[in-house]
Order: structure tokens, then C-alpha cells, then sequence
């Protein structure tokens, strides 16, 4: 049975530990859609452990004037040859899609890598590959069966803070320690 949850579009969603698929285990995602047809979102908190800015340049054969050591995060289980940038709105380009409250965009075109690599670099950027995706109602399902929780999305926590204490920074915006989080779910 599905259950109405509101729109998390602009939210974080945070992993529980009930979540039972170790690809999406202690996520932050950073929800770019969601509607009636399903949702979208990117994993902010999970850079690769083996690729970085360059790598990606180099097998677009973009040339650059120096090494970008930049970290590229894995948005998610689909689709991860594709490319996304998420960015704050530093950055404009016909083909960015904005949030709701116009502070944080995404762009899946290269003209946003060019940007990063010259000298018009944006304040606040992700290079992200693949993203989490939920058909119409599932997300809902899995809220409901404990497996996710929103919070309000945060500039800061999505962009600039170390990547290993996003989900912890998170859960406390929350006021839940994650001392006290178990796998398991009760029944009131």
C-alpha cells in the first residue's frame, strides 16, 4: 500500500539502517525529482575510490591546462556511465534543471565540465555518475517500510563537507544519534 509522503524534491534522503541494499547503505541523496511518476536523486556522499576529474576529461578527450584532481561520487546504482554535475547557482546553462528554490542546479552537458576546468569555476560543485532512481510509488513504499528518512537539504552539508561525515551530520540535523539506530523496526 502506497503512502503519501509529500513532495521530497529539494530534501536529503537519508539511508536507515533497515535499508537492506548495501549500494545504497548510510547514503545522503540529494532528491532532484519527485513526482507522481517517481523520483530521482544523487548520492552526495560516496566519492569513487578510483576515479577523479581528470580520468573523466581524459576519456572525453577534453583537454585541459592542468590536472583536476577533483572527486567524482557514484550518484547511484543506474545508469553510471552518465555523467552529472550538481552544482549551486554559480552556474547557469540552458540545459540545468534548478530546485524549487533555486539554489541548487544540475547539468548533464559538458559545457558545465568546461566551466569547472577554466577559469569560471563554480563556487560549489559534485561531478556525480549514475543516480538513484525509484518508479511511481516505490520510494513511497519504502518510506513507508522504514527504509529512508528526509531532511531539509543544506548548502553546506551537500558541497563542502567531508564526504565521510555527511550521513552522521545529517541524522543530527535530525537530532538522531546514530548510536542509537538499529536495523531493526518496531510496531507501535
Amino acid at each position: 500500500m502506497t503512502k503519501t509522503t509529500g513532495n521530497l524534491a529539494n530534501q536529503l534522503l537519508l539511508a536507515m539502517p533497515s535499508i537492506g541494499d548495501p549500494r545504497l547503505g548510510r547514503s545522503v541523496i540529494y532528491m532532484q525529482e519527485h513526482n507522481d511518476e517517481g523520483a530521482m536523486g544523487f548520492i552526495v556522499n560516496r566519492p569513487a575510490e578510483d576515479i577523479v576529474l581528470q580520468d573523466i576529461l581524459e576519456s572525453l578527450d577534453m583537454p585541459t591546462e592542468k590536472k583536476h584532481d577533483m572527486p567524482v561520487f557514484i550518484g547511484g546504482p543506474v545508469d553510471t556511465g552518465r555523467g552529472f554535475v550538481l552544482h549551486d547557482n554559480s552556474y547557469h546553462s540552458p540545459s540545468s534543471i534548478f530546485s524549487t528554490d533555486g539554489r541548487i542546479g544540475m547539468t548533464a552537458t559538458l559545457d558545465v565540465l568546461e566551466a569547472i576546468c577554466n577559469s569560471n569555476k563554480l563556487d560549489n560543485a559534485l561531478v556525480i555518475l549514475g543516480y538513484a532512481g525509484w518508479g511511481a510509488g516505490q520510494l513511497e513504499d519504502e518510506i513507508q517500510d522504514n527504509a529512508w528518512i528526509a531532511c531539509e537539504s543544506d548548502m553546506d552539508l551537500i558541497f563542502n563537507l567531508d564526504p565521510s561525515k555527511k550521513y552522521a551530520a545529517a541524522m543530527m540535523r535530525l537530532g538522531i544519534d546514530l548510536g542509537n539506530l538499529s536495523a531493526g523496526s518496531g510496531q507501535a
